[in-house]
């Protein structure tokens, strides 16, 4: 990785879907994940206010994905499940938000998102979005293993299994060295 400007910031909102967010999605993380989703907004709308960079990671499934031997089927493409939560629709249409479909628990395998932060070479990338335990902090390892310096809102990540949800902040904060903004 090559050293970020630390003016420049990239925010990296993970898996902010219907089948995690809605109570009727597939992997719904529960209603205490709703509560994300101002704080989500806010930090997107921060971002952009000042023009620096913001990327929605999308967990992009097919039928027979490999992942539905552990999981229930979740985010197919094309399905309501794998579409952004409606509030973050007009995002999209910013120049300054790129999205980027993933089908691991981190957003980088298979993806361009190496390449992406690289050309935009963020200081610091603030992490939100769901689940914690899993897609959040999988992402999260592989930041960190690649050099960046990394944020993660307390308040901007949730989780259905709290006890996981409260391993991952930990795990994140001691293993990596992540900053955990309450």
């Amino acid at each position: 990785m090559e050293e970020g400007s630390p003016k420049r910031r990239a925010l990296l909102v993970i898996d902010m879907l219907n089948d995690f967010l809605d109570d009727q999605g597939a992997l719904y993380c529960g209603h205490g994940a709703e509560r994300i989703i101002p704080i989500v907004i806010e930090a997107i709308e921060d971002h952009l206010k000042e023009d620096q960079p913001v990327i929605l990671l999308q967990t992009t499934h097919h039928d027979d994905d490999p992942a539905f031997r552990l999981l229930p089927p979740h985010c197919i493409e094309g399905t309501w499940g794998h579409q952004l939560i409606p509030v973050l629709v007009d995002y999209t249409r910013s120049d300054s938000v790129y999205l980027i479909p993933k089908s691991h628990y981190s957003g980088f395998p298979g993806t361009d998102l190496a390449e992406l932060l690289a050309r935009l070479a963020p200081g610091v990338v603030t992490v939100v979005g769901v689940p914690t335990s899993i897609c959040v902090m999988d992402t999260v390892k592989d930041l960190w293993e690649r050099g960046w310096r990394v944020r993660v809102l307390q308040e901007g990540v949730a989780d259905s299994d709290q006890q996981a949800h409260r391993f991952a902040l930990e795990r994140m904060a001691r293993l990596y060295g992540v900053e955990i903004i309450p």
